[in-house]
């Protein structure tokens, strides 16, 4: 028997988000010093939150590698 899409698993639950809830962007406003103590949490300003790259292996690294190995 086949799992539900609507199923999910723990790993995929904790992908990247491109929305950030009103508390991620006060930390992330805090941090860029854009945020002032008291001040609303209504009509935030834009925050960019854009995903990194951590241990990715970069394809041009592979192309030298392959071409080495036929040699």
């Amino acid at each position: 028997m086949s799992l539900d899409k609507s199923l999910k698993t723990a790993a995929n639950l904790s992908r990247h988000r491109n929305v950030l809830r009103r508390h991620e962007r006060i930390d992330v406003l805090r941090e860029e010093e854009r945020w002032r103590e008291g001040q609303a949490p209504v009509g935030l300003p834009k925050v960019a939150h854009r995903k990194a790259n951590i241990g990715g292996k970069d394809k041009k690294a592979k192309g030298p590698e392959k071409e080495e190995g036929k040699k």
